[in-house]
């Protein structure tokens, strides 16, 4: 894509000697937030490269086709001149800066503008020793009658691989920009089942430590997997009112053609939502057998401690007892009085001992 044509520096006029002219920063060309634009006619994409004035223009000249145009992370000034030339709405421009939205579908006019929460698996050893295993991204998506824009948020959501399968299907470009949006929320909502398949792994693998002998799986990890969960509830959870309006007819600019479409995406949607709600119910019942676990081997530490202390309480008490200097004592002057109280010690010792053995206090 040619770079759009920056201010070169003043230049200084003045009666006599010219003063010197400093040269002010550039602003950051729209082509550095720009991924790719196109221009599909037929479903076929136009060659050449387009900045995003030229490709709408090229559009409503032939009054046939639609521009696609990627943006990722636009600052304000920038995502302003995109907005000014297809007449976006200011407050859909205004949400699609700020990278912390709710999925969401809404209506400006003739422009949809649609909230996709993007995920992704972040690999580790083991899910009770990781900080992370969700990371959420933002996906925005303007659709009009003849362009789609999406503003994407996050490093690991990219869709060139999207776009180049969409490329080599004409047939369904040609249904035109709806074909895009659908083909975004069905590669979101695949991302959405790709990840909770591997977490159900890994609620696996936690839910065997938790029951496995002398675990050292703790509440905290239980919980910190809960937490992620909980982060991709938010992400999946209000995606399901949007895709179902969109199923349902909710604008024009949804061809019936493609309107069953997204009921196939609504559909696995409802998929993941049933594993996301299912995660939590069980991650729930973890913590709660993972804090029973704990109280049942801190009874089981309080019965050993009992135990030992009751047969350290018999030597204690009968040295006690000799040890109080009386002089009428039985068999305190008798020759065989110790050998006979270091045997009864030991007697009863081992007598406790075994009772607190036979019941599994010891």
């Amino acid at each position: 894509m040619p770079a759009i044509p920056s201010l070169g520096g003043l230049r200084g006029r003045g009666v006599g000697r010219a003063k010197p002219v400093l040269p002010r920063p550039l602003p950051v060309p729209l082509s550095a937030y720009v991924v790719d634009c196109a221009v599909y006619v037929d479903g076929e994409r136009l060659s050449g490269r387009w900045t995003h004035s030229e490709a709408i223009k090229e559009v409503r000249k032939r009054r046939d086709g639609f521009v696609w145009i990627g943006l990722h992370e636009p600052d304000a000034e920038q995502i302003q001149g995109v907005a000014d030339t297809f007449g976006l709405h200011e407050l859909a421009v205004e949400d699609a800066l700020e990278a912390h939205q709710r999925p969401k579908l809404e209506r400006y006019d003739d422009t949809l503008f649609m909230v996709l929460k993007t995920v992704r698996y972040v690999e580790h050893e083991s899910p009770t020793t990781a900080n992370e295993i969700v990371e959420t991204g933002e996906l925005m998506v303007f659709l009009g009658r003849d362009f789609v824009i999406t503003v994407r948020h996050g490093n690991h959501s990219g869709l060139a691989r999207l776009r180049r399968g969409l490329d080599e299907d004409p047939e369904r470009l040609n249904l035109g920009p709806s074909a895009v949006l659908h083909a975004i929320a069905d590669h979101v909502v695949d991302h959405y089942l790709d990840v909770t398949l591997r977490i159900e792994s890994d609620i696996d693998e936690m839910e065997g430590h938790v029951f496995a002998p002398r675990s050292l799986v703790s509440a905290e990890q239980i919980y910190l997997m809960k937490r992620e969960v909980l982060e991709l509830r938010r992400a999946v959870m209000p995606l399901g009112i949007p895709l179902e309006r969109l199923a349902e007819g909710y604008t024009r600019l949804v061809p019936d053609q493609v309107r069953s479409y997204f009921r196939d995406v609504a559909d696995h949607l409802a998929t993941v939502s049933e594993r996301v709600v299912a995660f939590d119910e069980l991650l729930s019942t973890l913590v709660d057998a993972t804090v029973a676990k704990i109280s049942l081997q801190q009874n089981t530490d309080m019965r050993k401690i009992t135990a030992w202390a009751a047969i350290i309480t018999v030597p204690t008490m009968i040295a006690g007892i000799y040890g109080m200097n009386f002089d009428y004592m039985p068999e305190l002057h008798w020759k065989f009085g110790y050998p006979l109280t270091i045997t009864v010690i030991l007697g009863v010792c081992l007598l406790l001992y075994r009772i607190f053995r036979k019941n599994d206090w010891l």
